[in-house]
């Protein structure tokens, strides 16, 4: 029970010297005392190739600044396009296969009305008995028999153009896929940003998935600092703060800083904590968002204010 007591009277007094410690240090070289300190980062993107081939060209080299959408290169596509060429002169081949069942059926349908006139002339024969009953059944069966073949033909043909409709429809699908495809041979830049790293060059070999080259909104930089628990109630997703850069030297800039987000767990927590008054000794990140211009670079130290 004695020894218990001495090591939570050590670590009662320990701790807050810790954080103490951590706070000076925040202090920095810009002679103001700030309440918690870190460093600067942003959000960084590796570009990765999405097409499979020789790179035809990528202009892209460390530093150069890119817009969002931005073209930098491409993956080679003349397969691709070679294939997109073959499958428009198919549908143009099969949309000149297409029947006209209108032509194609002009001659039965020709008989057919020739029939029916033959027809109306040997009813009025009839009447008069100049005519036979079997001449008239004989009309009647041939117009039968051409109604008949007439609905099979434009069956037929109705099947015909499903048919080869059906494989219009499956090349523009193909056609689309291409294009797809050749989309994605094209590289560009997610966002606007500055090139951090390229892992490539023109003429190598591209597989899909290979990282081509990593790039950074600089424009929007994060200072991750750190704070102790007991700082948690005055820090608020939101909160507007002050950002001080520390350039070194005694060289400082500041900045309008706002917090958007906060750590839900600490960055350390040491095992032989237990009481209230030791778990306000923790301590938990903070990014503060703010707008770069220009001078601010990844992994430079910085400072909040709050």
């Amino acid at each position: 029970m004695v020894m218990k007591n001495i090591l939570t009277t050590t670590l009662t007094a320990v701790l807050p010297a810790v954080c103490t410690l951590f706070l000076i240090s925040a202090c920095g070289s810009s002679g103001m005392s700030s309440d918690a300190a870190g460093t600067f980062e942003a959000e960084e993107i590796t570009v990765s190739a999405e097409a499979s081939g020789r790179i035809g060209w990528l202009s892209v080299e460390e530093g150069q600044s890119l817009r969002a959408g931005e073209t930098v290169g491409l993956v080679d596509t003349v397969q691709l396009w070679l294939r997109k060429l073959q499958l428009q002169e198919s549908i143009v081949s099969l949309e000149g296969s297409l029947p006209d069942i209108d032509k194609q059926t002009a001659a039965m349908r020709s008989q057919l009305r020739k029939s029916r006139t033959e027809k109306a002339r040997v009813e009025s024969l009839l009447q008069s008995e100049a005519a036979t009953q079997k001449e008239y059944d004989d009309i009647l069966s041939s117009i039968e028999i051409l109604e008949g073949q007439i609905e099979a033909a434009e069956s037929g043909f109705y099947n015909t153009v499903a048919s080869i409709k059906g494989q219009i429809a499956s090349a523009r699908v193909q056609i689309m896929q291409i294009d797809d495809q050749l989309a994605k041979c094209r590289i560009a830049s997610p966002v606007d940003g500055t090139v951090l790293a390229r892992y490539v060059h023109a003429g190598e070999l591209a597989v899909s998935g290979k990282p081509l080259f990593r790039v950074a909104d600089v424009r929007h930089m994060t200072l991750r600092a750190y704070f102790c628990l007991g700082q948690l109630k005055d820090v608020r997703i939101g909160q507007k703060v002050k950002v001080i850069a520390d350039f070194g030297g005694g060289n400082t800039r500041e900045y309008a800083g706002t917090v958007t987000w906060i750590s839900d767990k600490s960055e350390f927590s040491p095992k032989s904590i237990q009481t209230k008054d030791e778990r306000e000794n923790l301590v938990y990140a903070v990014k503060i968002a703010i707008e770069n211009d220009g001078y601010v670079k990844i992994g430079m130290y910085g400072e909040v204010i709050l």
